[in-house]
């Protein structure tokens, strides 16, 4: 197969892929009897034709930028981790447990701490995993995706045994103090001048895409994120070349867990203001398509965010406002996946083949 170019790479395979997956989902709605072109225009006018739209948009990209993140440093490493749901789930506990337990004076202060907590928490439940993997040759894949279900349990233990209030029914904390409040774009100067009435996204959206710059700062301009991606191409090579594969491996969890983790900073101390039992809402498993329809880099993971948030949020206002059911939402995101991940390859052969044509139509020009 012949190489594509890197901007057809980047842009061309992306785009046909969601082309296609629109397509196949346009077919899918015709064959319940629904109209494609009116679930599209409810779709954004509900995502992006409104200030309450664009905040919700964000508020789950917000979610998604971290997850997907935590997929794709795993991903460098060779490695991936599917357990984003749990490492998320117990970063909401870290969140949880550090708001609780101080009176703070400020929220600056609050998130700062809670920042910490829900990474140290995140990066723990990703270091038994790792450790599996490092030393004793267990399957990521399978690991990760058991601790999800570990996690679960463990949380619900804590949320109707130990974190409960007295006298309340549902299973969930105690409402975080008022002065950890943190700030949604609403409250924001300039922000404020676009979203004028109270929306869920919140300053946690900037830790997002600070986060992002982070990890292509280490990826790609650090001695540690070169050996990353060195173990990622090849085990062998990296272990000729005097890489300790267990320190990369354990590293690597470590930082994904811990960008997995603080994902709960945006719900459970954000939107929320207290730990609930799913606190995670998926974005564990949407970083997973996030971080493949992304490309695995950083900018690609942020507008793969923004477009998977599109998707969460327009699904929503199907299902409020039309007949199609709101599992529409979870049939596209699956196509989106199916495209840019399994049929990858089919989309970069057909391209291969039109950039082979053409190079066959120029040397022939050439002659």
């Amino acid at each position: 197969m012949d190489r594509l170019p890197r901007w057809a790479d980047v842009v061309l395979v992306p785009l046909i892929s969601l082309l296609l997956a629109a397509i196949i989902s346009a077919l899918v709605l015709l064959a319940i009897g629904q109209s494609p072109v009116e679930a599209f225009k409810v779709m954004v006018d509900g995502a992006l034709g409104s200030p309450y739209g664009w905040g919700y948009t964000l508020y789950y990209a917000t979610s998604f930028i971290f997850t997907g993140l935590a997929v794709t440093i795993a991903f460098h490493a060779g490695m991936f981790n599917i357990g984003g749901e749990g490492q998320a789930q117990l970063g909401g506990l870290g969140v949880a447990v550090v708001c609780l337990s101080v009176p703070w004076p400020h929220w600056t202060i609050a998130l700062a701490a809670a920042t910490v907590g829900a990474a140290v928490f995140g990066a723990a439940w990703a270091a038994i995993p790792a450790y599996l993997q490092a030393k004793r040759g267990s399957h990521i894949v399978i690991t990760t995706i058991m601790f999800n279900y570990i996690a679960a349990a463990l949380l619900v233990y804590l949320l109707v045994d130990v974190l409960r209030p007295a006298g309340q029914m549902d299973p969930a904390s105690a409402r975080f103090g008022e002065a950890v409040k943190l700030p949604a774009l609403n409250d924001i100067p300039l922000f404020n001048l676009v979203f004028q009435k109270a929306v869920p996204a919140n300053v946690t959206l900037f830790i997002a895409l600070g986060m992002a710059w982070v990890v292509w700062a280490i990826l790609w301009r650090t001695r540690l994120g070169y050996q990353i991606r060195a173990f990622g191409k090849s085990e062998a090579a990296a272990r000729y070349a005097g890489i300790s594969p267990t320190k990369i491996i354990m590293v690597s969890m470590l930082l994904s867990g811990g960008l997995a983790g603080m994902m709960a900073i945006n719900n459970v101390m954000g939107e929320a203001e207290r730990l609930l039992q799913n606190s995670s809402e998926g974005a564990g498993f949407i970083g997973i398509a996030v971080a493949l329809m992304g490309r695995n880099h950083p900018f690609g993971v942020v507008l793969a965010a923004l477009l998977f948030g599109f998707l969460y949020q327009g699904g929503a206002e199907l299902g409020l406002w039309t007949s199609i059911p709101i599992e529409m939402r979870i049939v596209v995101q699956g196509l989106v996946i199916l495209f840019t991940g399994a049929l990858d390859m089919m989309v970069r052969m057909m391209l291969a083949w039109v950039f082979g044509i053409f190079r066959g139509i120029k040397t022939a020009g050439a002659r």
